[in-house]
Parts: structure tokens; C-alpha cells; sequence
């Protein structure tokens, strides 16, 4: 078995203080208003499409829009290598972009399917291809939906918190009641983050309170608040190689998870973790990080997409600008991030033990036997710690 490559990566602190904490602003692109069949989706174009090759496309969570969920992460430098070999398109859910009017009295807000549904008439109006998409909760949620009904449209995700499940019947209640004692502002907040973060990290808590109150029509967030508690179950399911690996339904691209460790999402994504192909899945969970990895971590985030996007074969080698101009060769890298039949720990309870790497500041590939059946071993899903 080749031996696993350790790649440092540094701790970044958010880059939030008094002059740039609310400075969500885009630099060198176009934007679009795009009729569709569901309604008019506002995008954000950075860049020029190179050949065939996918774009990234991104997909903000509830509260937030493309500029408050990723400028951040986008602005980052180690990013902007990235996004050399790529052109990069934004989208902000109906009604959610800055300055958008309130819907008129009785509009129907579309379903997450049908946000979903939107999606290729984008494509299809910019002339784009296929997709490397970015999500974060709501948008996560939006783009693995879009995998699942177009998956020739989707070469690879990027999935931030994502939750795979359907409201249940105690939840609903739950945040029925919660809506009726709670402001909506809270109940978003308490969406992105957890109540150590929402203690602790009140430069950014403010931060976000105010542009959830301030930037974003109220109306309009009510109405995407609500269709995101209403979505249905993905109803994706673990392939069992061999067995129903050619018609289970789950996805067939390559993905990334990514979690804050204090993230109030966290089961939610270890559930999804649990449903997906470990041969094309790697689950990373971020230490000292909370419901917005790519705000508060840019840096390690950045890094883990550069290593997922450089195995697809897009990046021939990854610039570590911040540890000496080193660079990491594409086979250590895919041995790292792609190699998941040799490196794996267990995604849910009952497939085996988990083996957990648990440092702030290196993620390290943990070389396990995975759990025999039968004789035969199985592959598990990657995960690694930062």
C-alpha cells in the first residue's frame, strides 16, 4: 500500500474587522438577470469560460447572498489561483440579491426542487457545459438536488452543511413554535451557527446579524426560510458495490463535505456522509470552526478545494503560497483526496470504526483495514480533520 503524504495546513483566522466586516463586494464581473420557467434568478459572472471545461457555480445558504456567503472564501489569494482555470458563476436564490423588491402579495416562492429546476436554464443561457458546484446549506441542499435530476450538468460538488433529510413532523412543530416566540433574524442565526460560536465569535454574530436585517428583503427571506423547511427528503441511498451500485440512487460525481466541528449541521452531514459512494466521497470536518467554514477558515478551505479540483485533473500542481512557495505533486494529492479504497474511516454507525486524525492544523490521510464481509473488504469513505 503506498504510503500517505501529510500536507500542513496553517490555522487562518477570519479575515473580518471593522473596515472590511461588512465590505461584501464583487470585483471584474457581469451580471445577469435569467428568466425561467420558476421565476427570474439574479447570477454574478466572474471570469470567461475556458474551453470545455466546467465552472464553478455557487449556491448561498438562507440569510445570506452570493456576496455575503463567498466573497470571502473567492477574495482569499490561494483561491484566486484557482479561479485562473476557471470562470465562476454565482447565484443568488429569487429575491435574495441585494436591493431586490419584495415579492407581490400571494407569489408562490419556488420549492427546492424547482430551484433546483432553474439551474440548467443558467447553463443553458450562459452557453456552459457542466458545473463544479459550491453549496452551503439551503444551496448545498439546491445543487446535490441538481446532481441527482441533471448529472450530466455536474462534474463535482463542494457541499458545506448540507442536510439530506426532510423536515420531520418534531421539527416542524418545533420551529413553528420557535417562529411564533422567535424574530426571524434569530431563527436564520441559529441556522448558521452554534451557541458556542453564537457566544463566542460576536464580532462575526454582529456581523451577519446585520446583513441578514439590514441587506436582505425580509419578505422575501420568509418566503426562502420557509421553502427550505418544507424541501423533501433527497432519498439518496449507499451503493453497495456489486449489488445495486447501478441503480441505487445517489450521486455519481465526485464530492467534498465540509464542517465546522462546532456547526449546528454537523449530524446532518455525517448523515449525508453515510449515504454516499465512499469510493467517490471525502468528508472533512474543520477543528476550531463553526457554521461558515468559508468565512472563517477561507485559507483551509481554499487549500482542501484546490487538492479535490487538482485530482479531477484540472490543476496540474497546487501552490501552497503561504508555506514557502511549495508545491504538492498531483500524486501525492491524489493519493490523498481520490485514493479512498486505501484510506477511509467509517461514515455511520454499524460500517466499521472510524479512523480520526484530530489536529488544528494538519490534515493527515489515516491508513485503515477496512471492515471485512464475506472476506471481502469494502471500501469506506475518506474523512480527515483540520
Amino acid at each position: 500500500m503506498d504510503e500517505l503524504q501529510d500536507v500542513q495546513l496553517t490555522e487562518i483566522k477570519p479575515l473580518l474587522n471593522e473596515k472590511n466586516a461588512r465590505n461584501f463586494q464583487d470585483f471584474d464581473c457581469q451580471e445577469h438577470d435569467i428568466e425561467t420557467p420558476y421565476g427570474v434568478l439574479h447570477v454574478t459572472m466572474r471570469g470567461t469560460p475556458k474551453g470545455n471545461r466546467p465552472v464553478i457555480l455557487t449556491y448561498h445558504d438562507i440569510g445570506l447572498n452570493h456576496k455575503s456567503c463567498f466573497n470571502t472564501l473567492f477574495n482569499y489569494e490561494d483561491m484566486q489561483e484557482i479561479t485562473q482555470h476557471f470562470a465562476v458563476v454565482h447565484v443568488d436564490a429569487p429575491g435574495q440579491q441585494e436591493g431586490a423588491p419584495a415579492f407581490p402579495t400571494g407569489y408562490q416562492y419556488p420549492s427546492m426542487d424547482d430551484l433546483a429546476d432553474m439551474l440548467p436554464f443558467v447553463l443553458t443561457h450562459l452557453n456552459l457545459n457542466s458545473v463544479i458546484g459550491i453549496g452551503v446549506g439551503a444551496g448545498a441542499y439546491i445543487l446535490a438536488r441538481l446532481a441527482l435530476t441533471n448529472p450530466e450538468l455536474v462534474e463535482a460538488l463542494v457541499l458545506i452543511n448540507v442536510d439530506p433529510c426532510a423536515k420531520g413532523w418534531i421539527d416542524w412543530a418545533a420551529s413553528k413554535v420557535s417562529g411564533w416566540t422567535t424574530n426571524l433574524v434569530d431563527l436564520v442565526l441559529a441556522h448558521h451557527f452554534g451557541h458556542e460560536e453564537l457566544q463566542a465569535n460576536q464580532e462575526l454574530i454582529q456581523t451577519y446579524r446585520l446583513h441578514i436585517s439590514q441587506d436582505i428583503n425580509q419578505e422575501n427571506l420568509q418566503l426562502f426560510f420557509t421553502s427550505y423547511n418544507s424541501r423533501r427528503d433527497l432519498e439518496i441511498e449507499r451503493p453497495v458495490p456489486g449489488i445495486n451500485d447501478t441503480v441505487v440512487n445517489t450521486l455519481k460525481c465526485p464530492a467534498l463535505l465540509v464542517v465546522g466541528d462546532t456547526s449546528p449541521a454537523v449530524e446532518a452531514v455525517v448523515e449525508c456522509n453515510s449515504r454516499l459512494s465512499p469510493t467517490k466521497t471525502t468528508f472533512l470536518k474543520m477543528a476550531d470552526c463553526g457554521g461558515l467554514p468559508q468565512v472563517v477558515q477561507p485559507g483551509k478551505l481554499a487549500e482542501a478545494f484546490k487538492y479535490f479540483v487538482q485530482g479531477m485533473g484540472y490543476i496540474p500542481y497546487v501552490q501552497l503560497s503561504h508555506l514557502n512557495n511549495e508545491s504538492v505533486p498531483t500524486a501525492s494529492m491524489t493519493r490523498l483526496m481520490r485514493s479512498r479504497t486505501h484510506s477511509a474511516s467509517s461514515a455511520g454507525s454499524g460500517e466499521g470504526a472510524r479512523s480520526r486524525t484530530h489536529t488544528s492544523n494538519q490534515v493527515e490521510a489515516a491508513s485503515a483495514t477496512s471492515a471485512a464481509t464475506e472476506n471481502q473488504a469494502h471500501p469506506q469513505t475518506m474523512e480527515v480533520s483540520c
